[in-house]
């Protein structure tokens, strides 16, 4: 045999060996712990579902999935971390409606796009904002909206803070109801306004099932609806606000899996594989729904960034009502 052929098999030999050993490779993702950047403090809603979720994820893409907490800004900190991060798949972020359905549109100068720097894995879950009053109060909806009307500027409403999601869903319902004339009183943080809510300083605030529920329970706030199109399953008692009176208003926060934009697609793909195997774990399902989250089994890609840009649009024009900036 020639000098040339014998080459020729040998750069045969050397073709076969090493395309399976590059797909080897490339199917080892995750071979390391992966990051899971929840851009809030510890403690709160997006903190305790980012930290289920990564128990869960961890035995099934066999690396640990770290939940590492970088907060400030209203998300926006850890969210531009991770948007900076190489997009291999071991820095996610955990996104929320502050980082990528209202801080586009309140915030002068965002260091992130939230469109183009992210790449969706999927959406994990939503959770749905209450209107909670005073039991001095009309007990109903409609009764609340009219008492509204025939005292224009009498009554407050309060909320976490200007700029936060509490804040937009009143001014959504406010518009959405006619354009009622109700002051915002805002608090530094969401406790303060529940207190001033239960002491009747203000007439009413939106706040999440979980801080509001037991004081459904025991009369000393009384919830009007739940901002979802479906009741909650740990309170099905309790009409949805489209039920209460008001056609097509919901106002929730959000989860969603994020990966930095330029993670290449099998990388995508074995991540979003991992979402499907945990989103059918039943007891995943019920820690979500016992804080009255509503899980999504069959979110994609694709059907989570159409949720983005969904959402992104649908609170820009409330927000541009309020001339709420952050520089």
């Amino acid at each position: 045999m020639q000098r040339r052929d014998v080459l020729g098999l040998m750069a045969g030999f050397a073709t076969t060996l090493t395309a399976p050993a590059a797909g080897r490779a490339q199917a080892k993702y995750p071979d390391r712990p992966v990051r899971l950047v929840i851009p809030f403090p510890p403690a709160g809603p997006t903190d305790i579902i980012g930290r289920m979720v990564a128990e869960k994820l961890t035995p099934v893409i066999g690396q640990q999935v770290v939940a590492d907490n970088k907060a400030g800004a209203a998300g926006s900190i850890g969210s531009t971390e991770v948007a900076k991060a190489k997009p291999d798949g071991y820095t996610l972020l955990f996104a929320t409606s502050s980082t990528h359905a209202t801080n586009p549109s309140t915030f002068v100068k965002l260091p992130y796009d939230p469109v183009k720097d992210f790449a969706p894995v999927a959406l994990i879950c939503v959770n749905p904002l209450v209107l909670v009053t005073h039991p001095s109060m009309p007990d109903t909806l409609p009764g609340l909206i009219d008492l509204m009307k025939k005292n224009p500027g009498k009554y407050s409403y309060g909320s976490s803070g200007t700029g936060g999601i509490t804040h937009f869903a009143g001014e959504m319902l406010k518009t959405m109801a006619g354009g009622l004339q109700v002051e915002h009183v805002p608090y530094r943080g969401s406790n303060p306004a529940l207190q001033d809510t239960l002491a009747g300083n203000v007439a009413w605030m939106f706040e999440t099932v979980s801080t509001t529920l037991q004081h459904h329970r025991t009369g000393k706030l009384r919830i009007l609806g739940f901002a979802h199109a479906k009741r909650a399953a740990i309170a099905p008692d309790i009409p949805t606000i489209i039920e209460a009176g008001l056609p097509g208003y919901e106002a929730y926060t959000f989860n969603i899996i994020m990966a930095p934009a330029g993670t290449p697609q099998p990388v995508i793909d074995t991540l979003h594989a991992a979402y499907a195997k945990i989103m059918a774990d039943a007891a995943l399902i019920k820690g979500l729904e016992q804080i009255a989250a509503v899980p999504y089994t069959d979110s994609t890609p694709a059907s989570a960034a159409k949720f983005v840009t969904d959402e992104i649009a649908k609170w820009a024009p409330v927000i541009k009502a309020t001339g709420t900036r952050i520089e």
